[in-house]
Protein backbone atom coordinates (compact mmCIF):
# COMPACT_ATOMS: atom_id res chain seq x y z
CA UNK A 1 0.00 0.00 0.00
CA UNK A 2 2.72 2.14 -0.89
CA UNK A 3 1.93 5.39 -1.90
CA UNK A 4 3.99 6.07 -5.15
CA UNK A 5 5.37 9.30 -5.79
CA UNK A 6 2.66 10.51 -8.30
CA UNK A 7 -0.06 9.57 -6.08
CA UNK A 8 1.65 12.06 -3.38
CA UNK A 9 1.57 14.53 -6.54
CA UNK A 10 -2.45 13.91 -7.01
CA UNK A 11 -2.81 14.36 -3.23
CA UNK A 12 -0.54 17.11 -2.65
CA UNK A 13 -2.75 18.98 -5.85
CA UNK A 14 -5.76 18.82 -3.42
CA UNK A 15 -4.59 19.70 -0.56
CA UNK A 16 -3.06 23.04 -2.10
CA UNK A 17 -6.09 23.76 -3.23
CA UNK A 18 -7.94 23.57 -0.08
CA UNK A 19 -5.20 25.34 1.71
CA UNK A 20 -6.43 29.32 0.70
CA UNK A 21 -9.74 27.81 1.73
CA UNK A 22 -8.74 26.63 5.48
CA UNK A 23 -6.87 30.26 5.79
CA UNK A 24 -10.07 32.32 4.65
CA UNK A 25 -12.16 29.92 7.00
CA UNK A 26 -14.29 31.57 10.01
CA UNK A 27 -13.90 30.54 13.46
CA UNK A 28 -17.30 29.38 13.41
CA UNK A 29 -16.60 27.13 10.36
CA UNK A 30 -13.13 25.86 11.64
CA UNK A 31 -14.89 25.02 15.08
CA UNK A 32 -17.74 23.18 13.24
CA UNK A 33 -15.09 21.18 11.61
CA UNK A 34 -12.89 20.11 14.56
CA UNK A 35 -15.93 18.86 16.47
CA UNK A 36 -17.31 16.96 13.80
CA UNK A 37 -14.06 15.13 13.38
CA UNK A 38 -14.47 14.40 17.36
CA UNK A 39 -17.80 13.80 16.83
CA UNK A 40 -16.73 11.17 14.26
CA UNK A 41 -14.00 9.47 16.18
CA UNK A 42 -15.97 8.83 19.19
CA UNK A 43 -18.89 7.49 17.20
CA UNK A 44 -16.60 4.93 15.09
CA UNK A 45 -14.56 3.80 18.88
CA UNK A 46 -16.16 0.23 18.28
CA UNK A 47 -15.45 -0.17 15.17
CA UNK A 48 -11.59 1.39 15.59
CA UNK A 49 -10.46 0.28 18.58
CA UNK A 50 -10.21 -3.69 17.79
CA UNK A 51 -8.49 -2.37 14.90
CA UNK A 52 -5.83 -0.59 17.42
CA UNK A 53 -5.74 -3.69 19.74
CA UNK A 54 -4.72 -6.04 16.63
CA UNK A 55 -2.12 -3.83 15.03
CA UNK A 56 -0.43 -2.50 18.53
CA UNK A 57 -2.06 -4.54 21.23
CA UNK A 58 -2.27 -2.07 23.69
CA UNK A 59 -5.16 -3.23 25.18
CA UNK A 60 -8.87 -2.15 24.67
CA UNK A 61 -9.12 0.09 27.99
CA UNK A 62 -5.87 2.20 27.00
CA UNK A 63 -7.10 2.11 23.38
CA UNK A 64 -10.95 3.86 24.22
CA UNK A 65 -9.24 5.91 26.86
CA UNK A 66 -6.95 7.36 23.70
CA UNK A 67 -10.00 8.04 21.74
CA UNK A 68 -11.56 9.98 24.16
CA UNK A 69 -8.08 11.98 24.15
CA UNK A 70 -7.92 12.37 20.55
CA UNK A 71 -11.76 13.61 20.45
CA UNK A 72 -10.69 15.94 23.22
CA UNK A 73 -8.33 17.79 22.02
CA UNK A 74 -9.70 18.10 18.77
CA UNK A 75 -12.70 19.77 20.92
CA UNK A 76 -10.29 21.79 22.88
CA UNK A 77 -8.82 23.58 19.64
CA UNK A 78 -11.93 23.80 18.37
CA UNK A 79 -12.46 26.19 21.73
CA UNK A 80 -9.35 27.75 21.14
CA UNK A 81 -10.16 28.84 17.70
CA UNK A 82 -13.58 30.71 18.41
CA UNK A 83 -11.59 32.38 21.70
CA UNK A 84 -9.63 33.71 19.63
CA UNK A 85 -6.37 34.63 21.57
CA UNK A 86 -4.23 32.67 19.54
CA UNK A 87 -4.74 34.79 16.60
CA UNK A 88 -1.88 37.22 19.02
CA UNK A 89 -4.07 40.66 17.35
CA UNK A 90 -2.03 43.73 18.12
CA UNK A 91 -2.67 46.93 17.16
CA UNK A 92 -0.50 50.22 17.43
CA UNK A 93 -2.40 53.39 16.31
CA UNK A 94 -0.56 56.06 14.23
CA UNK A 95 1.02 58.29 16.18
CA UNK A 96 2.18 61.37 14.45
CA UNK A 97 3.77 63.10 17.27
CA UNK A 98 6.09 60.40 17.94
CA UNK A 99 9.43 60.28 17.41
CA UNK A 100 9.96 59.25 14.46
CA UNK A 101 6.37 59.61 13.53
CA UNK A 102 4.14 56.04 13.60
CA UNK A 103 2.28 54.76 11.19
CA UNK A 104 -0.68 52.34 11.96
CA UNK A 105 0.56 48.41 12.71
CA UNK A 106 -1.66 45.95 12.64
CA UNK A 107 -0.56 42.41 13.15
CA UNK A 108 -1.83 38.60 13.36
CA UNK A 109 -0.77 35.34 13.11
CA UNK A 110 -2.31 33.84 10.11
CA UNK A 111 -1.64 29.77 8.92
CA UNK A 112 1.60 28.72 7.26
CA UNK A 113 -0.16 26.59 4.55
CA UNK A 114 0.31 22.36 3.92
CA UNK A 115 1.73 20.80 6.64
CA UNK A 116 2.92 17.41 6.98
CA UNK A 117 2.37 15.04 10.19
CA UNK A 118 4.46 12.16 10.90
CA UNK A 119 2.72 9.56 12.82
CA UNK A 120 3.96 7.84 16.36
CA UNK A 121 4.33 4.03 16.98
CA UNK A 122 2.92 4.89 20.62
CA UNK A 123 0.32 6.59 20.56
CA UNK A 124 -1.93 5.24 17.96
CA UNK A 125 -4.83 7.88 17.97
CA UNK A 126 -3.53 10.85 19.83
CA UNK A 127 -0.24 10.79 18.32
CA UNK A 128 -1.67 9.53 14.51
CA UNK A 129 -3.68 10.37 11.98
CA UNK A 130 -6.14 13.03 13.44
CA UNK A 131 -3.81 13.33 17.25
CA UNK A 132 -2.44 16.47 18.15
CA UNK A 133 0.08 17.51 15.61
CA UNK A 134 -3.18 17.08 13.19
CA UNK A 135 -6.24 18.91 15.36
CA UNK A 136 -3.40 22.11 15.92
CA UNK A 137 -2.33 22.34 12.23
CA UNK A 138 -6.61 22.46 11.49
CA UNK A 139 -7.32 24.63 13.96
CA UNK A 140 -4.45 27.00 12.39
CA UNK A 141 -5.79 26.66 9.06
CA UNK A 142 -3.53 25.16 7.51
CA UNK A 143 -4.78 20.97 5.75
CA UNK A 144 -2.70 18.15 6.49
CA UNK A 145 -0.89 14.79 4.87
CA UNK A 146 -0.42 12.58 7.33
CA UNK A 147 2.29 10.02 6.54
CA UNK A 148 0.80 6.89 8.29
CA UNK A 149 2.85 5.20 10.83
CA UNK A 150 3.47 1.65 9.49
CA UNK A 151 3.15 -0.06 12.87
CA UNK A 152 -0.77 0.84 12.74
CA UNK A 153 -1.26 0.61 8.83
CA UNK A 154 -4.96 -0.50 8.73
CA UNK A 155 -5.50 1.68 12.04
CA UNK A 156 -4.17 4.78 9.64
CA UNK A 157 -6.28 4.21 6.86
CA UNK A 158 -9.85 3.66 8.33
CA UNK A 159 -8.85 6.95 10.89
CA UNK A 160 -8.57 8.54 7.87
CA UNK A 161 -11.14 7.84 5.91
CA UNK A 162 -13.78 8.63 9.07
CA UNK A 163 -12.41 12.01 9.82
CA UNK A 164 -11.57 13.21 6.14
CA UNK A 165 -15.02 11.88 5.51
CA UNK A 166 -16.44 13.98 8.46
CA UNK A 167 -14.87 16.82 7.72
CA UNK A 168 -16.22 16.95 4.13
CA UNK A 169 -19.67 16.15 5.34
CA UNK A 170 -19.40 19.34 7.40
CA UNK A 171 -18.26 21.49 5.11
CA UNK A 172 -14.57 21.58 4.97
CA UNK A 173 -13.38 21.61 1.28
CA UNK A 174 -11.90 18.32 -0.15
CA UNK A 175 -8.00 17.24 0.46
CA UNK A 176 -8.20 18.90 4.34
CA UNK A 177 -6.81 15.68 5.82
CA UNK A 178 -5.02 13.17 2.88
CA UNK A 179 -2.74 9.94 3.91
CA UNK A 180 0.34 8.91 2.15
CA UNK A 181 2.13 5.35 3.52
CA UNK A 182 5.89 4.43 2.69
CA UNK A 183 9.34 5.50 3.64
CA UNK A 184 9.98 7.35 -0.07
CA UNK A 185 6.64 8.88 -0.02
CA UNK A 186 7.45 10.18 3.74
CA UNK A 187 10.87 11.84 2.61
CA UNK A 188 9.42 13.39 -0.54
CA UNK A 189 6.70 14.62 1.51
CA UNK A 190 8.72 16.88 3.74
CA UNK A 191 10.82 18.14 0.86
CA UNK A 192 7.65 18.47 -1.33
CA UNK A 193 7.91 22.70 -2.27
CA UNK A 194 3.99 22.85 -1.15
CA UNK A 195 4.50 21.77 2.47
CA UNK A 196 4.93 24.68 4.46
CA UNK A 197 5.45 23.09 7.85
CA UNK A 198 6.30 19.20 9.19
CA UNK A 199 5.11 17.57 12.42
CA UNK A 200 6.86 14.50 13.98
CA UNK A 201 6.89 12.21 17.08
CA UNK A 202 9.27 9.31 17.17
CA UNK A 203 12.79 8.14 16.98
CA UNK A 204 16.01 9.95 17.41
CA UNK A 205 17.82 8.79 14.14
CA UNK A 206 14.02 8.66 12.03
CA UNK A 207 13.83 12.31 13.19
CA UNK A 208 16.96 13.79 12.86
CA UNK A 209 16.78 12.26 9.19
CA UNK A 210 13.52 14.52 8.10
CA UNK A 211 14.56 17.21 10.10
CA UNK A 212 17.56 17.41 7.44
CA UNK A 213 15.85 16.71 4.92
CA UNK A 214 13.58 19.87 6.30
CA UNK A 215 16.05 22.06 6.61
CA UNK A 216 18.52 21.37 3.33
CA UNK A 217 15.20 22.09 1.03
CA UNK A 218 15.80 25.28 -0.92
CA UNK A 219 13.27 26.60 0.71
CA UNK A 220 13.58 25.39 4.65
CA UNK A 221 10.73 24.65 6.42
CA UNK A 222 10.22 24.32 10.46
CA UNK A 223 10.29 21.01 11.58
CA UNK A 224 8.18 20.24 14.81
CA UNK A 225 9.98 16.48 16.18
CA UNK A 226 9.87 15.07 19.38
CA UNK A 227 12.75 13.08 19.05
CA UNK A 228 13.98 11.47 22.56
CA UNK A 229 13.40 11.85 26.03
CA UNK A 230 15.26 10.34 29.40
CA UNK A 231 13.10 12.50 32.12
CA UNK A 232 15.34 12.49 34.61
CA UNK A 233 14.05 12.58 38.22
CA UNK A 234 15.36 13.30 41.78
CA UNK A 235 14.96 12.17 44.88
CA UNK A 236 16.27 13.62 48.09
CA UNK A 237 17.40 11.98 51.11
CA UNK A 238 14.45 13.56 52.94
CA UNK A 239 12.25 12.36 50.56
CA UNK A 240 13.26 8.89 50.91
CA UNK A 241 13.10 9.00 54.52
CA UNK A 242 9.74 10.77 54.22
CA UNK A 243 8.03 8.85 51.83
CA UNK A 244 10.44 6.59 50.27
CA UNK A 245 7.84 3.25 49.86
CA UNK A 246 5.25 5.60 48.14
CA UNK A 247 7.90 7.02 45.72
CA UNK A 248 9.38 3.24 44.89
CA UNK A 249 5.61 2.36 44.05
CA UNK A 250 5.08 5.78 42.21
CA UNK A 251 8.28 4.50 40.16
CA UNK A 252 7.52 1.35 39.63
CA UNK A 253 4.21 1.70 38.20
CA UNK A 254 5.36 4.62 36.13
CA UNK A 255 8.21 3.43 34.19
CA UNK A 256 6.59 -0.17 33.36
CA UNK A 257 3.37 1.73 32.16
CA UNK A 258 2.13 1.20 28.51
CA UNK A 259 5.45 -1.63 29.15
CA UNK A 260 7.24 1.48 28.63
CA UNK A 261 6.70 2.95 25.36
CA UNK A 262 5.69 6.74 26.88
CA UNK A 263 8.03 9.20 25.68
CA UNK A 264 7.79 10.56 29.11
CA UNK A 265 8.61 7.48 31.00
CA UNK A 266 11.39 8.21 33.55
CA UNK A 267 14.66 6.72 32.63
CA UNK A 268 17.35 7.70 34.84
CA UNK A 269 15.95 8.39 38.93
CA UNK A 270 18.87 9.78 40.80
CA UNK A 271 19.13 8.41 44.20
CA UNK A 272 20.60 9.24 47.68
CA UNK A 273 23.37 6.34 48.26
CA UNK A 274 22.87 4.42 51.11
CA UNK A 275 19.09 5.86 51.83
CA UNK A 276 17.14 2.49 50.74
CA UNK A 277 15.52 3.32 47.97
CA UNK A 278 16.86 0.82 45.92
CA UNK A 279 15.96 -2.01 48.51
CA UNK A 280 12.13 -0.86 48.00
CA UNK A 281 12.01 -0.46 44.32
CA UNK A 282 14.17 -3.98 43.74
CA UNK A 283 11.11 -5.52 46.68
CA UNK A 284 8.35 -3.88 43.86
CA UNK A 285 9.54 -4.86 40.78
CA UNK A 286 9.15 -8.65 40.40
CA UNK A 287 5.71 -8.42 41.19
CA UNK A 288 5.40 -6.50 37.91
CA UNK A 289 4.47 -7.24 34.49
CA UNK A 290 5.79 -6.62 31.32
CA UNK A 291 4.13 -7.07 27.69
CA UNK A 292 4.43 -7.43 23.83
CA UNK A 293 6.14 -4.00 22.63
CA UNK A 294 4.89 -2.29 19.66
CA UNK A 295 6.65 -3.47 17.08
CA UNK A 296 9.00 -6.15 15.68
CA UNK A 297 11.74 -3.55 15.25
CA UNK A 298 11.24 -2.07 19.00
CA UNK A 299 10.74 -5.84 20.07
CA UNK A 300 14.05 -6.88 18.70
CA UNK A 301 16.02 -3.35 19.79
CA UNK A 302 14.98 -3.59 23.78
CA UNK A 303 16.70 -5.86 24.62
CA UNK A 304 19.95 -4.16 22.65
CA UNK A 305 19.70 -1.41 24.27
CA UNK A 306 19.58 -3.44 27.70
CA UNK A 307 22.82 -5.28 26.72
CA UNK A 308 24.57 -1.51 25.74
CA UNK A 309 23.85 -0.77 29.15
CA UNK A 310 25.02 -3.51 31.19
CA UNK A 311 28.23 -4.08 29.40
CA UNK A 312 29.28 -0.80 31.48
CA UNK A 313 31.38 -1.59 34.01
CA UNK A 314 30.07 0.47 36.35
CA UNK A 315 25.94 -1.06 35.93
CA UNK A 316 24.25 -3.97 37.72
CA UNK A 317 21.03 -5.25 37.55
CA UNK A 318 19.05 -4.07 40.63
CA UNK A 319 15.44 -6.36 39.84
CA UNK A 320 13.67 -7.76 37.13
CA UNK A 321 10.19 -8.60 36.98
CA UNK A 322 8.43 -11.06 34.68
CA UNK A 323 7.06 -10.86 30.80
CA UNK A 324 5.10 -12.69 28.38
CA UNK A 325 6.63 -15.00 25.95
CA UNK A 326 8.17 -12.96 23.18
CA UNK A 327 7.30 -10.11 25.34
CA UNK A 328 9.55 -7.41 27.42
CA UNK A 329 10.21 -7.87 30.86
CA UNK A 330 10.55 -5.35 33.36
CA UNK A 331 14.09 -4.32 34.82
CA UNK A 332 16.04 -1.98 37.13
CA UNK A 333 19.41 -0.97 36.56
CA UNK A 334 22.06 1.01 39.09
CA UNK A 335 25.07 2.62 38.44
CA UNK A 336 26.54 6.10 40.00
CA UNK A 337 26.92 9.34 39.44
CA UNK A 338 30.33 9.62 38.65
CA UNK A 339 30.04 6.96 36.21
CA UNK A 340 27.02 9.50 34.37
CA UNK A 341 29.01 12.08 34.77
CA UNK A 342 32.24 10.52 33.00
CA UNK A 343 30.13 8.41 30.31
CA UNK A 344 26.59 10.22 29.73
CA UNK A 345 26.94 9.08 25.80
CA UNK A 346 26.56 5.23 27.32
CA UNK A 347 24.50 5.59 30.50
CA UNK A 348 22.19 8.25 29.62
CA UNK A 349 21.03 6.44 26.05
CA UNK A 350 17.60 6.33 26.10
CA UNK A 351 15.91 2.79 25.92
CA UNK A 352 12.36 2.36 24.78
CA UNK A 353 10.63 -0.27 26.74
CA UNK A 354 9.91 -0.89 30.59
CA UNK A 355 13.79 -0.52 31.80
CA UNK A 356 14.93 2.45 34.07
CA UNK A 357 18.49 3.17 35.74
CA UNK A 358 18.99 4.04 39.22
CA UNK A 359 21.77 6.38 39.92
CA UNK A 360 23.63 6.33 43.02
CA UNK A 361 25.24 9.89 44.54
CA UNK A 362 26.41 10.60 46.94
CA UNK A 363 26.88 14.54 47.80
CA UNK A 364 25.43 17.16 45.88
CA UNK A 365 28.31 17.69 44.17
CA UNK A 366 28.00 14.39 42.29
CA UNK A 367 24.25 15.00 41.64
CA UNK A 368 25.17 18.21 40.32
CA UNK A 369 27.95 17.07 37.66
CA UNK A 370 25.67 14.31 36.56
CA UNK A 371 22.79 16.34 36.30
CA UNK A 372 25.04 18.82 34.13
CA UNK A 373 25.56 16.15 31.70
CA UNK A 374 22.04 14.78 31.05
CA UNK A 375 20.36 15.84 27.50
CA UNK A 376 17.41 17.72 26.97
CA UNK A 377 14.41 16.06 28.18
CA UNK A 378 10.53 16.45 27.78
CA UNK A 379 10.51 16.47 31.67
CA UNK A 380 12.14 16.67 34.40
CA UNK A 381 11.31 15.74 38.42
CA UNK A 382 12.17 16.75 41.88
CA UNK A 383 11.11 14.51 44.74
CA UNK A 384 12.19 16.67 47.93
CA UNK A 385 11.23 18.16 51.32
CA UNK A 386 10.47 21.16 52.99
CA UNK A 387 13.53 22.48 54.05
CA UNK A 388 15.92 20.84 51.51
CA UNK A 389 18.21 22.95 49.39
CA UNK A 390 17.83 22.43 46.24
CA UNK A 391 17.63 25.39 44.22
CA UNK A 392 20.58 24.62 42.56
CA UNK A 393 19.29 21.04 41.67
CA UNK A 394 15.94 22.41 40.34
CA UNK A 395 17.90 25.23 38.18
CA UNK A 396 19.90 21.91 36.38
CA UNK A 397 16.36 20.32 35.93
CA UNK A 398 14.48 23.50 34.44
CA UNK A 399 17.70 24.25 32.23
CA UNK A 400 16.78 20.49 30.78
CA UNK A 401 13.38 20.08 30.25
CA UNK A 402 9.96 21.56 29.34
CA UNK A 403 8.21 20.26 32.19
CA UNK A 404 9.41 20.25 35.35
CA UNK A 405 7.16 18.33 38.41
CA UNK A 406 7.15 18.39 42.12
CA UNK A 407 4.72 16.00 42.90
CA UNK A 408 3.84 12.25 41.07
CA UNK A 409 5.75 11.03 38.20
CA UNK A 410 5.60 12.00 34.13
CA UNK A 411 3.86 9.28 32.39
CA UNK A 412 0.95 11.40 32.18
CA UNK A 413 0.12 14.66 30.04
CA UNK A 414 -2.74 16.63 31.04
CA UNK A 415 -4.26 18.23 27.16
CA UNK A 416 -4.66 21.97 28.65
CA UNK A 417 -3.74 25.61 27.43
CA UNK A 418 -0.86 25.54 30.10
CA UNK A 419 0.92 22.23 28.63
CA UNK A 420 4.62 22.57 27.70
CA UNK A 421 5.22 18.93 25.70
CA UNK A 422 8.83 20.30 24.38
CA UNK A 423 12.49 20.45 25.76
CA UNK A 424 15.51 21.04 24.39
CA UNK A 425 17.04 19.21 21.91
CA UNK A 426 17.14 15.72 21.72
CA UNK A 427 14.00 15.72 23.18
CA UNK A 428 12.62 17.81 20.74
CA UNK A 429 13.75 20.27 17.59
CA UNK A 430 12.36 23.37 18.92
CA UNK A 431 10.89 24.70 22.16
CA UNK A 432 7.24 24.67 21.35
CA UNK A 433 4.73 22.41 22.69
CA UNK A 434 3.38 19.63 20.57
CA UNK A 435 0.37 19.08 23.35
CA UNK A 436 -2.28 21.50 24.19
CA UNK A 437 -3.71 24.77 22.95
CA UNK A 438 -0.29 26.38 22.01
CA UNK A 439 0.52 23.80 19.86
CA UNK A 440 -1.22 25.80 17.64
CA UNK A 441 1.34 28.34 17.76
CA UNK A 442 3.60 26.45 15.47
CA UNK A 443 2.10 26.17 12.11
CA UNK A 444 1.81 29.54 12.29
CA UNK A 445 3.32 32.92 11.09
CA UNK A 446 2.85 36.34 11.95
CA UNK A 447 1.97 38.98 9.33
CA UNK A 448 1.67 43.04 9.93
CA UNK A 449 -0.34 45.43 7.71
CA UNK A 450 1.05 48.89 7.86
CA UNK A 451 -2.02 51.80 7.18
CA UNK A 452 -4.46 49.38 5.61
CA UNK A 453 -7.76 50.56 4.69
CA UNK A 454 -10.40 48.58 7.00
CA UNK A 455 -12.06 46.72 3.95
CA UNK A 456 -8.48 45.24 2.85
CA UNK A 457 -7.74 43.99 6.38
CA UNK A 458 -7.95 40.00 7.62
CA UNK A 459 -11.09 40.07 9.10
CA UNK A 460 -10.19 39.51 12.72
CA UNK A 461 -8.01 42.69 12.59
CA UNK A 462 -10.85 45.05 11.31
CA UNK A 463 -12.41 47.57 14.39
CA UNK A 464 -15.80 45.49 14.92
CA UNK A 465 -14.19 42.03 15.11
CA UNK A 466 -11.54 43.82 17.86
CA UNK A 467 -14.47 45.00 19.69
CA UNK A 468 -15.23 41.10 20.27
CA UNK A 469 -11.46 39.79 20.29
CA UNK A 470 -8.98 39.57 22.84
CA UNK A 471 -6.03 42.06 21.72
CA UNK A 472 -3.02 44.24 22.45
CA UNK A 473 -3.78 48.05 21.52
CA UNK A 474 -1.03 50.48 22.20
CA UNK A 475 0.88 48.18 24.38
CA UNK A 476 -2.55 47.52 26.70
CA UNK A 477 -4.28 44.37 26.62
CA UNK A 478 -7.94 44.58 26.14
CA UNK A 479 -10.07 41.69 27.16
CA UNK A 480 -13.94 42.07 25.67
Amino acid sequence: MNTTLQELETILEKTAAAAPLWARSSAAERATWLNAAADALDAAVDELVPIADRETRLGETRLRGEVARTSGQLRLFANAVEEGSYLELTVDDADASATPPRPELRRLLVPVGPVAVFSASNFPFAFSVAGGDTASALAAGAPVVVKAHSGHPELSRRTAEVVSAALEVAGAPAGSLALVEGREAGNALVQHPLIQAAGFTGSLSGGRALFDLATARPDPIPFYGELGSVNPVVVTAAAVTARGDELAQGLAGSFTMGVGQFCTKPGVVFVPAEAGFEASVAALVPGTTGGALLTDRITAAFPEGIAHLEADPSVEVIANGTGPDGGAAPIVLATDAVSVAARPEVLLEECFGPVTVLVRYASEGELHAALRAVPGSLTATLHSESGDEVAETLALLQARAGRVLFAGWPTGVAVTWSQQHGGPWPATTSLHTSVGATAIRRFLRPVAYQSAPQELLPDALRDDSLARLPHRRNGVLVVP
